[in-house]
């Protein structure tokens, strides 16, 4: 099922830069704010996060920290990498350079071995779908990229920005291909006020592959961990009736993932793998009440989890709401905060 919200993004709501660079701190981005209670929509500043929060509500955070993943090959040829497998091979989106940003790569085919700087070769072992290829590469990865990689970059990146401008600040563990960019905005007097107000803050990892997939195209495997003291706060929280607010969609199908694979009557608990669940209406949520996300296109698997969290007419009006009022999409712009 998809989402029933069809809008048309216009280019000027596409954040081209990070806030920084457009005069304004980490922290000064809008935050739309939906309830599903009472059914409203409110415009706030990301700033206001910790008066919109109740003593008790746990914030459930992504720790996994964007890699540079794009490597330059030549002119005609970028390979992005996505998401490692569980046999240590990697899921690989070849791209042509184009302008500011890159193409998907129509030309290439197995078997092939591609030469990548450095002396690495990248060895094609078969598509994984329609953009997407199994490949692996005769070193390590993750230092590879740490070497020889770029941050992935998209068209309405008005130019390159530094690795740095890519993190959060609850970043630690090297593995995502794009920033988990919910949290993008925290910055620590947010955090300082959250934690004094009695908001308590948990992690999990998820690292993110690349978000450029088709139109319906579910999100392949991701790996996550949840930790067990994260899994013990999450029954506390919901036992004691506070909220669990999940920080990025990547939060949600981690919490998810883990209550789904928990024996009836223990709740949530501790859990690392392989996730391929896909949150949607019909799945439902099991532990996870609120989401603070960003603003996702049309047609987006990201939009089929957002519709588990609200009914299709507050969700339509929160989309109406973000056009009219100038909300900014994407990993540099504002963000929406979901509460039950």
């Amino acid at each position: 099922m998809t989402a029933n919200i069809e809008f048309t993004l216009p280019a000027e709501l596409e954040a081209p830069a990070p806030p920084e660079a457009r005069g304004l701190p980490r922290d000064g981005v809008r935050m739309l704010v939906s309830r599903a209670a009472g059914e409203t929509v409110a415009h706030h500043r990301f700033t206001d996060l910790p008066g919109l929060l109740l003593p008790g509500d746990l914030l459930v955070v992504n720790t996994s920290r964007t890699l540079p993943a794009a490597v330059p090959v030549g002119p005609d040829l970028a390979i992005h990498f996505s998401t490692g497998l569980p046999d240590g091979s990697w899921l690989v989106e070849p791209r042509t350079p184009a302008g500011k940003s890159s193409i998907p790569n129509g030309t290439i085919a197995t078997p092939q071995v591609i030469a990548l700087p450095g002396g690495a070769a990248l060895t094609l072992l078969g598509r994984a779908s329609a953009r997407l290829w199994r490949a692996r590469l005769s070193v390590a990865v993750v230092p590879y990229l740490l070497r020889y990689g770029e941050p992935i970059r998209y068209s309405y990146a008005g130019r390159r920005w530094p690795l740095r401008a890519y993190q959060t600040i609850f970043g630690r563990v090297p593995g995502s291909a794009e920033m988990p960019s919910a949290a993008r905005p925290f910055s620590a007097p947010v955090v300082t006020e959250l934690v004094t107000r009695g908001v308590v803050i948990a992690p999990i990892t998820l690292h993110c592959g690349v978000a450029s997939l088709e139109a319906d195209e579910d999100p392949y495997p991701e790996q996550y961990d949840v930790p067990p003291a994260t899994a013990r706060l999450v029954n506390l929280t919901r036992q004691s009736g506070g909220r669990v607010i999940a920080i990025g969609t990547t939060v949600v199908r981690a919490l998810e993932t883990a209550a789904l694979a928990a024996a009836p009557g223990h709740g949530l608990e501790a859990r690392t793998g392989w996730t391929s669940h896909v949150v949607t209406p019909e799945t439902g949520l099991r532990v996870v009440d609120g989401l603070l996300t960003g603003l996702h296109e049309p047609r987006s698997s990201h939009l089929r989890m957002l519709a588990a969290f609200h009914e299709q007419d507050l969700l339509r009006e929160c989309y109406d709401a973000a056009l009219a009022h100038g909300y900014l999409w994407h990993e540099f712009g504002d963000v929406h905060l979901m509460l039950p």
